[in-house]
């Protein structure tokens, strides 16, 4: 038994010993159901704040007006609840207040039947006032009660619902399902923070096409990142994307991402071509499609959508240069070996070579520069792509350079030789600097 666990049995029996009802609730017991190990072990009592805190020495009171205590057993923290009746949520995620109550009356005030399930560790029965282990085994993610009533009390169980139904890879029940169409637009109600980290979640599961489509089908995309709908229909030249129009594409590349990867690098499959919808234009001479300036633009339109996500400046950053510089690995081939290597040389190179990668997958599926850019990688592996520069600023002004626009230049030329092989040492680079007369 893993130490969390053993602990929160701990709490669970010391709690019986003192009369109280005491039982594992929630996510803990879904995942146990589900053969998974928990990462957290939340406890439900019948016990009031005060008495948790009086039965255990180390005690913090931080939601103590919703009956929740910490409790810390062996440096390990867990939520002790109360059993409790929430009133109205005039804003949409919190009660205004809550009543204590029975444990068949705190499960009614939960979201959903996979997550309503008790777990007495003494007895080692499970308290199922929902029928939730029998959604388990069916695989439905279903609203406890009054489907509208769920959501309408807090507008954040849209996306949970569509969270744990990417997941598990469960059905959303029918009524559910339609209450959680009827309801998309209260996720506009919900704090931009809690809707990223949810967004963030259903993204970086394994099932995010799941979960992508979901959001797509159930309206809360539109409410989300509304520019994604604009992807439908914008049709793309078929000799480079056979797949379909922008929407397809971007799905595709969803799909083919592997294990594991960054949000960065699922933000950055997500809004690449975000810009191609408004620089759509047809050119009569070629016969073709064009979509000129679709890069910069949607590396602007990224900015502004991850932002008002309130995503990391970290995170805008990076996701907004791989959206810029998506279309540059068409050229990786016929850059100057100097230019080359500090292309490879940035922060972000490995996602966007992977989204590179995805991006040739999920239209024309030529990988020629992927190949050759893992080629250089292998060339390149036995020192550093971007060495110490041969000469500094430093060491020309005491040659007796001035600072200014022509020393950074010389600087430039010296390294760009450096990368390319042709200049070696620093008595190479003084040498060039003299036989080429650069010095003021």
């Amino acid at each position: 038994m893993d130490s969390n666990k053993a602990a929160a049995f701990e709490i669970i029996s010391k709690l019986q010993e003192k009369g109280h009802i005491a039982y594992l609730a929630g996510g803990c017991v879904r995942d146990m159901l589900r053969s998974e190990i928990p990462k957290d072990y939340d406890i439900a009592t019948s016990a009031l704040p005060e008495q948790i805190t009086s039965i255990f020495d180390k005690t913090r009171e931080v939601g103590v007006h919703f009956g929740v205590v910490i409790v810390i057993k062996d440096n390990l923290a867990f939520d002790v609840a109360t059993f409790r009746n929430d009133g109205s949520y005039k804003d949409g995620r919190h009660p205004e207040k809550v009543t204590f109550s029975t444990p068949e009356e705190d499960t009614a005030r939960r979201d959903f039947t996979i997550n309503g399930i008790f777990y007495d560790p003494i007895s080692q029965k499970h308290i199922d006032f929902v029928d939730g282990r029998s959604d388990i085994e069916k695989k439905v993610i279903r609203a406890i009660g009054d489907p509208d009533l769920r959501f309408q009390e807090d507008h954040l169980r849209l996306l949970r619902a569509i969270r744990f139904a990417a997941r598990f890879n469960y059905e959303i029940e029918k009524a559910t399902w339609k209450s959680i169409k009827i309801n998309a637009k209260g996720i506009s109600k919900i704090s931009k923070e809690r809707v990223r980290d949810e967004l963030t979640k259903i993204l970086l599961n394994e099932n995010r096409v799941l979960g992508f489509d979901l959001l797509v089908e159930s309206g809360l995309m539109e409410h989300i990142i509304p520019e994604i709908l604009k992807l439908k229909g914008c049709e793309q030249p078929p000799q480079f994307h056979p797949e379909g129009d922008v929407f397809v594409h971007t799905r595709l590349m969803l799909s083919l991402l592997e294990k594991n990867p960054s949000i960065e690098l699922v933000l950055s499959v997500l809004l690449h071509d975000i810009g191609k919808p408004a620089t759509y234009t047809f050119d009569e001479v070629a016969d073709r499609i064009r979509f000129n300036g679709h890069d910069k633009l949607g590396a602007e339109m990224s900015d502004q959508i991850l932002r008002g996500l309130k995503f990391s400046n970290s995170i805008v950053e990076d996701v907004v240069q791989m959206v810029a510089n998506h279309m540059t690995f068409k050229d990786v081939q016929k850059m100057r070996q100097s230019k080359l290597k500090r292309f490879m040389s940035r922060s972000t190179f490995n996602d966007e070579k992977e989204l590179h990668r995805v991006d040739c997958l999920g239209s024309w599926g030529g990988l020629d520069n992927y190949d050759f850019l893992n080629e250089k990688i292998i060339e390149f592996a036995n020192e550093p792509i971007i060495p110490e520069p041969l000469l500094t600023g430093k060491d020309l002004i005491e040659l007796g350079w001035n600072p200014g626009p022509s020393l950074g230049k010389t600087l430039t030329s010296i390294q760009d030789l450096q990368l390319e092989g042709h200049l070696k040492t620093k008595e190479e680079a003084l040498g060039w600097i003299n036989t080429n007369r650069l010095k003021q």
